[in-house]
C-alpha cells in the first residue's frame, strides 16, 4: 500500500509547525524535521540563484552541521543569540510545484520579525522546500531560504534559523 499523498493543507500545517519550533527556539526539535541526508541553505544576497558548488553561501548546513548550529544557538554561549531574540515569522503563498513519489517541492513566502536589543529587524524572502514522506512521516530533505534583501547592513547580522 502506497504512502498517503499530501494535500497543500497537510504541508501548511507543517510549515506552521517548523515555524513555531522556531520561533520558541526549540531548535533540536525543528532539527529533527530533517531527513539524514537534509540541508539547510542560505545563499548569499548578491547571487540568490547561487549554486553551494559554484558560490558562497551564507549557511550551508548538511544534517549533521545544522544540528550542530542548533545545538549551539540554544547555548547560553551564544553570544550573539543570548538573550534570544524574540521572534515571530508569517508563512504564506504556500505552492506545491511539484509531487511524486513522494517527495514534494514546495516554495512559500517568509516575513521573520525579530527583536533584540531594543532593535526590531525584519528579514522576507521566500524558502523553497524538497519535502519527503519517510515512514509516514513529513520530513525536510532540503530547505533554501532566499533573502529578498540585496544586503544585511540594516539587521547587522544572521544569527537566526531562517
Amino acid at each position: 500500500m502506497g504512502e498517503k499523498k499530501l494535500t497543500r493543507s497537510d504541508i501548511e500545517d507543517f510549515l506552521y509547525r517548523e515555524a513555531a519550533l522556531l520561533d520558541n527556539w526549540q531548535l533540536m526539535d525543528w532539527a529533527a524535521l530533517f531527513t539524514d541526508d537534509g540541508e539547510y541553505l542560505v545563499p548569499a544576497t548578491d547571487l540568490p540563484d547561487g549554486e553551494p558548488e559554484t558560490s558562497l553561501f551564507l549557511i550551508y548546513d548538511d544534517r549533521h552541521r545544522l544540528t550542530e548550529r542548533a545545538k549551539r544557538l540554544v547555548k547560553k554561549t551564544a553570544h550573539a543569540e543570548f538573550p534570544h531574540s524574540r521572534l515571530r515569522r508569517i508563512i504564506g503563498n504556500v505552492m506545491i510545484t511539484s509531487a511524486e513519489d513522494n517527495i514534494y517541492t514546495v516554495i512559500a513566502n517568509f516575513a521573520v520579525f525579530r527583536s533584540r536589543l531594543q532593535q526590531t529587524d525584519v528579514f522576507s524572502g521566500h524558502s523553497l522546500y524538497e519535502i519527503v514522506v519517510e515512514n509516514a512521516d513529513i520530513k525536510i530533505r532540503r530547505k533554501r531560504a532566499v533573502l529578498n534583501s540585496d544586503d544585511l547592513r540594516s539587521q547587522r547580522k544572521l544569527s537566526i534559523i531562517l
